[in-house]
């Protein structure tokens, strides 16, 4: 249902973006942005045991079913309200999936996998945001935000073997903080760095995207580079930590 709401949401304001365009925020050079970004991904760790009370087993995911690639995607959505300051919605679904045969008897959310049989995985990590972001900066050659991020997680965890199922979901929110600078260093050439994080407590979490981009017209730009996500929490429901890598391409149509 949120999943279906945030789409919604999106897609209104995409629908609106021309109106809106036709009055842009002074300074700002384009009232809206729209960011369609996809690629490959690949896990380097994805650590599991849930619960996390001593009753169940702490196994590997990348180690049952392995680093990947699978395909990946999203959406941004960038409201400029003045010349300084803006909202953005993100819509990021992921979902890995896989088989493999445990090593060893896994007890995990309640049920009991035996070791040797064939067992399919399934990792779900959907990220919801809403971003608010003020310019630090604004120089001839580079930009600077920084800003609050409210994050919608909405994870689920799975196993099934021969009719044993069990899974774990998770929905809640995470604030982040966030920064983003760009430099343009040369005629239609830019590098950006954008960053959502926290850390602290009993979890953390990072999305922090490397891209360089060219621009093919005043409203138009394509942009590839490296995005990592990293993160996790450490409380008695759920040890969950995973170090997931993008490797990206986007197209940014701006208003």
């Amino acid at each position: 249902m949120i999943r279906r709401l945030l789409y919604s949401v999106a897609v209104a304001l995409i629908a609106s973006a021309p109106l809106a365009a036709q009055q842009p925020a002074a300074g700002s050079g384009a009232g809206w942005i729209v960011e369609v970004e996809g690629g490959p991904v690949w896990q380097s760790y994805n650590n599991v045991e849930i619960p996390n009370d001593g009753t169940a087993t702490r196994f590997s995911l990348h180690d049952l079913v392995g680093a990947g690639p699978w395909p990946a995607g999203r959406i941004y959505v960038t409201w400029n309200l003045s010349d300084r300051s803006g909202l953005r919605l993100l819509l990021a679904p992921l979902t890995l999936t896989g088989t493999g045969t445990p090593t060893q008897p896994l007890s995990f959310a309640g049920a009991t996998y035996a070791a040797g049989r064939p067992a399919d995985a399934t990792y779900t990590f959907n990220s919801y945001r809403l971003t608010y972001r003020y310019r630090l900066h604004q120089g001839a050659r580079t930009t600077a935000w920084i800003g609050f991020t409210a994050k919608i997680r909405d994870a689920v965890i799975r196993l099934e073997q021969a009719g044993t199922t069990s899974q774990k979901t998770d929905l809640g929110f995470v604030p982040l903080l966030h920064v983003a600078g760009e430099w343009r260093f040369a005629p239609r050439w830019r590098l950006g760095l954008d960053a959502d994080a926290l850390a602290g407590g009993p979890g953390r979490a990072e999305d922090v995207a490397l891209k360089l981009g060219r621009d093919l017209s005043p409203h138009w730009s394509v942009h590839a580079g490296y995005r990592m996500v990293e993160g996790g929490a450490d409380v008695t429901r759920v040890h969950t930590f995973a170090w997931l890598h993008y490797a990206v391409v986007s197209v940014v149509w701006r208003l």
